[in-house]
């Protein structure tokens, strides 16, 4: 494609097809198509392609342009050619003290190889557009070179052009009036150079906007070493199936999505999470596809397999959202599909006008060529497609996925955030973070004790609890007798000693007697919003462990980002309301009834949120578990942290792929930042259009400048993108 126009046309015979919705985006050049199973096959989207005279073929996971390196190449060679012919064309033609007897010939032999191979491109691209009976850019632009060649050739071999030079006595004043006697070479051949010009850095820029999406796709895993019949084979990484043992070395990608059954490792997760710090994995962590293993050789069973990974799901994803189309560009795509059609009406109204009111040929011919030159729409069709590559490619970049256009129009609005607790706001995770015990008893020998019981036990507050045990005085001696009490504790025995372990409520009930500093500790726990067990050994109460879900190490630099940015944080738990408060007043979020929801059950997060927009407010939902999932569909911006469940994030508008709070604000200033360059883009292209178009109508802008204003303003659009790789992090 060529232009914004031909976007629009083959979008329009795509949806002309029935059962078929396509988006055509120039930027990418490439087509997202949606099509009911059954009803259209890949050879007829092909087909429709091919009948409105351009080429396709379906898209793999693969970079967008696999010849995009021999087109640069190709186009900056025909680029550098005309350079040097031109160059001498526009000296002798408007250079007077160079002009010398029979110049025409030499600027109409000398341009010839520009208005003809240079030209090429758009000459062959307006033949393609008239044996289909349409019209594109190239057509305006080839019209516009031909007629200013052929009109120059008519008076050089048949008008007055070298006669009235001659007259002229070598002066190079030529007074003539006739209309023959003007030849316009060096505009073929400079609207020519110029338009090459802006069509390579055009072509440049785009590659640059796409280089986040295609370093990305870039990354992903092409061979695996899987064991079969415990024999290693070489495999291509699109064929691993679920289930298989991937072998990775140090130094190799995983290829696949997993569980380490086998072997210790650091891994560089830098592509999905954005942080460089590489992450430790034993046996029974979960990796990611596209990862990179940094030493010890892992053996990873693959749980996720070729677009199912979490790496061919987030490139989807991107891929996706940079085939949207904000409202202002698909009123820039109508525009650009009746464009041509309009533009040659005014050139010819023009030419007339022109006539009529002046009867002056030369200037009539060459207003109405500049309004031809002068009208591309191409920034029209660049505006939306070459932000959205930029901004969609710079979070991912971050770790953020954004999924469409819509999502950018919604955070400009949001003015709440609303936050799920745990696994956002805090780890998800609970550990020990104080131990008290009563006299003749130590810390060490209660972790020992309740660890032991404990061990046996899947409930996460043991787990807690055994990490703590584990970690400080190491191996827990073995448990008889386990018996695990649903939803107050669990009681097994250590050689001869009877542990139990367990909340207050329990103890209370069997009326054992809780020493004065135990109760103490307890009232202290429930204050700070921890959760604490007893652990009694030898049938007395010995010590009380709190715990607690800590906040993530970077959520309370997340919560200062936020209000900076004038968005108020709301934090939403199903914790008590001391819980709550303690967490909410640890991390900078205010603990009145408008900004703390606790005791809140899962089926209510939506009616929070629903209650929250009635009352007038714009909000972003941020969570990551399937209780999650309601909510954040309600929202004005569904916002999922990475790690949460798939529900989530298919729920969700944002994916935070790295769990990293900050990213939260950094994306709404990703996405407001992009917004605002695509109103920017849009803006300035139709403000070009209409101001350019009367402008080379009135007679008053050569058609060389035309085509050197309408390449600019291509290039402006692509270069104002860009801009947004440079987006700081409020980090």
């Amino acid at each position: 494609m060529t232009c914004a126009a031909c976007a629009a046309r083959i979008e329009k015979k795509l949806n002309s097809m029935s059962g078929v919705e396509a988006a055509v985006n120039y930027a990418t050049e490439s087509a997202m198509v949606a099509f009911t199973q059954g009803s259209v096959t890949y050879d007829d989207l092909l087909s429709a392609v091919s009948d409105a005279g351009y080429e396709a073929h379906v898209l793999t996971d693969e970079p967008f342009d696999d010849d995009l390196e021999a087109r640069l190449r190709s186009a900056q060679i025909r680029l550098v050619v005309s350079i040097i012919f031109t160059v001498p064309v526009v000296l002798i033609s408007m250079v007077m003290s160079l002009q010398f007897q029979n110049w025409q010939w030499w600027a109409m032999g000398l341009s010839a190889p520009v208005v003809t191979w240079g030209a090429w491109p758009f000459h062959k691209s307006a033949l393609k557009n008239a044996r289909h009976g349409t019209t594109s850019m190239d057509t305006l632009i080839s019209v516009g070179v031909i007629a200013a060649v052929a009109w120059s050739v008519w008076a050089v071999v048949w008008g007055d052009a070298i006669a009235s030079f001659a007259m002229a006595g070598m002066s190079g004043m030529n007074t003539s009036d006739a209309a023959s006697s003007h030849v316009y070479f060096e505009v073929g051949a400079t609207v020519t150079t110029f338009i090459l010009a802006g069509r390579f850095l055009e072509t440049r820029a785009k590659h640059s906007a796409g280089d986040a999406l295609r370093s990305l796709l870039a990354l992903g895993a092409k061979y695996a070493t899987v064991l079969r019949e415990g024999v290693e084979i070489s495999i291509p990484a699109s064929v691993v199936r679920e289930g298989d043992l991937v072998v990775v070395r140090p130094g190799e990608k995983l290829a696949a999505d997993g569980v380490v059954t086998e072997g210790t490792s650091s891994v560089d997760m830098s592509m999905i999470t954005g942080e460089s710090v590489p992450v430790d994995v034993v046996v029974g962590d979960s990796v990611t596809s596209a990862t990179v293993n940094l030493n010890g050789r892992l053996i990873v069973r693959a749980t996720r397999v070729g677009a199912e990974t979490t790496f061919a799901r987030m490139a989807k994803l991107v891929r996706e959202a940079q085939s949207g189309k904000a409202p202002v560009q698909k009123i820039a795509d109508k525009v650009s599909s009746v464009f041509v059609p309009v533009v040659f009406f005014i050139s010819a109204i023009t030419f007339g006008a022109w006539m009529f009111f002046d009867g002056d040929v030369a200037k009539a011919f060459t207003a109405s060529v500049a309004v031809l030159i002068i009208a591309c729409p191409c920034a029209l069709g660049l505006a939306t497609p070459t932000a959205l590559m930029v901004g969609s490619g710079r979070a991912a970049q971050m770790g953020i996925v954004i999924k469409g256009i819509d999502v950018l129009q919604s955070t400009r609005r949001i003015d709440t955030v609303v936050l799920d607790k745990t696994g956002t706001v805090t780890t998800g995770i609970m550990s020990v973070v104080d131990i008290v015990c009563v006299d003749g008893a130590t810390r060490s020998e209660a972790l020992q004790m309740a660890g032991a019981v404990e061990k046996a036990s899947e409930h996460p507050i043991a787990r807690a609890i055994v990490t703590a045990a584990e970690s400080e005085i190491g191996e827990l001696p073995n448990v008889e007798d386990f018996e695990a009490l649903p939803g107050v504790g669990a009681t097994g025995r250590v050689g001869g000693t009877v542990i139990t372990v367990g909340r207050e409520d329990m103890f209370r009930e069997r009326l054992m007697i809780i020493p004065e500093v135990l109760r103490t500790a307890l009232a202290d726990s429930r204050s700070r919003g921890h959760t604490a067990v007893i652990a009694t050994w030898g049938g007395q109460a010995k010590a009380v462990i709190a715990l607690a879900d800590q906040p993530k190490p970077t959520s309370a630099e997340a919560i200062a980002s936020l209000k900076l940015m004038g968005l108020a944080p709301v934090l939403l738990t199903g914790d008590n309301i001391e819980t709550a408060r303690a967490i909410a007043e640890s991390v900078g979020i205010d603990t009145d009834e408008h900004h703390l929801y606790a005791g809140v059950l899962p089926e209510d997060k939506v009616a929070v949120v629903r209650d929250l927009q009635e009352r007038g407010y714009a909000v972003a939902m941020v969570g990551d578990g399937v209780n999650d999932a309601a909510a954040l569909t309600q929202a004005d911006v569904g916002i999922a942290m990475g790690g949460g469940t798939d529900v989530a994030m298919q729920a969700s508008d944002l994916t935070i792929v790295n769990g990293d709070l900050r990213s939260v604000p950094d994306a709404i200033r990703l996405s407001r930042a992009t917004l605002r360059t695509i109103k920017t883009n849009v803006f300035w292209a139709f403000f070009y259009n209409v101001a350019a178009i009367p402008l080379a109508a009135s007679g008053k802008l050569n058609p060389m400048w035309a085509g050197l204003a309408m390449a600019s303003s291509s290039i402006f659009v692509v270069t104002n993108s860009l801009r947004l790789r440079r987006v700081k992090l409020n980090r």
